[in-house]
């Protein structure tokens, strides 16, 4: 997620080397940062020299210090600068990749078992929270449906979507519908909405139905009537969540009610979806850092995003929660490369 920074031009290449250095020390340690280990990095400046810059830096913005006599800690306003204007984000190597495809347990997997496993599998890969979203049913591409009657007056519907989500529903009905009827209605459907969104069948079976009113065929209009009943779905969004425990390896999330917020705040699904359905605006990799994110509870926590899809349709997003100082450069490509994993798998069902 790139945006234009106006500082960018004005900084030299030895400040952006200067700020590389440190925002990449403090990835990796987690402590403020002085000007005697960024001149042990190789700059070739003395710790006077580098001691000034990083008080420039400070005063545009870029770095605080946290103590005194403590070293320098950079920014959100850094950490952004650092991922659009200084990381090259790197391809993963072959062997990386490999060792990401082998924690699939199969090629060919259903929706919901694909996600959860996706959802196991960053959390693992990245050693952060895995946030990983179901599409709602209703937009994915319709496959088949199936009426089975289960009494006299009721009926469960089956939705099969094309990429494997299964969704049951039982409908009531004022009278006694033979099974071989319902067969009918089922071939008739099948035949009719095969290859639409379930939002497009919803749109296409009203338009039948007031064809139906001008040319009235009994049995379509059952079938068009039960299918229409079936399709009032209130969904849910469901989200696969991952590796809480994770955060406990960084020492800025030992405090107690720190780390409980941010828990109770992936727990609140609805408000994490929502930070989600934003990251699917836009194709590819989104990267929110620290109050970016707009949960206020998650302060301290950058997220990185990607959409998957099929056939050039986006169905959800997944993505690695973590610290503002997460490894970016490690991280982005495995976020990367699992959606596209996710995309192709889905384009073989």
């Amino acid at each position: 997620m790139k945006q234009k920074n106006s500082d960018s031009l004005q900084f030299s290449e030895r400040t952006r080397r200067i700020l590389h250095d440190l925002i990449d020390e403090y990835i990796h340690t987690g402590s403020p940062v002085g000007s005697q280990t960024l001149a042990r990095k190789g700059i070739d400046l003395s710790p006077a020299t580098l001691r000034n810059i990083m008080a420039e830096l400070e005063e545009m913005g870029y770095l605080f210090q946290p103590h005194v006599s403590a070293g320098r800690v950079p920014t959100e306003k850094a950490l952004r600068f650092y991922v659009d204007s200084i990381l090259e984000v790197r391809v993963l190597t072959r062997a990386e990749r490999e060792i990401i495809q082998q924690q699939y347990r199969y090629t060919e997997m259903e929706l919901t078992a694909l996600l959860k496993d996706t959802s196991q599998i960053l959390s693992s890969i990245s050693r952060n929270i895995s946030v990983v979203v179901i599409p709602k049913f209703i937009y994915t591409v319709f496959k088949l449906m199936e009426f089975i009657s289960v009494s006299r007056n009721r009926i469960l519907v089956i939705f099969v979507s094309q990429s494997g989500v299964v969704q049951n529903k039982i409908v009531e009905v004022e009278e006694d519908i033979p099974q071989a009827e319902l067969d009918k209605y089922a071939r008739y459907l099948n035949e009719l909405l095969k290859g639409l969104t379930l939002q497009e069948v919803k749109q296409k079976i009203g338009e039948e139905m007031q064809k139906e009113k001008n040319r009235y065929d009994l049995l379509l209009s059952k079938a068009l009537n039960l299918s229409r009943k079936a399709l009032e779905i209130d969904e849910q969004a469901e989200i696969y969540v991952d590796g809480k425990l994770n955060l406990l390896e960084y020492p800025e999330f030992f405090e107690v009610q720190k780390m409980k917020r941010i828990l109770q705040t992936i727990e609140e699904k609805d408000r994490l979806l929502k930070l989600l359905n934003k990251a699917m605006e836009a194709q590819g990799v989104q990267i929110f850092i620290g109050s970016e994110n707009e949960l206020q509870e998650m302060e301290g926590c950058s997220f990185i995003t990607s959409t998957y899809s099929r056939e050039k349709h986006i169905l959800g997003a997944l993505g690695v929660i973590g610290p503002t100082r997460m490894d970016y450069e490690r991280i982005i490509p495995i976020v990367d490369y699992t959606a596209k994993i996710v995309s192709k798998m889905l384009e073989r069902q």
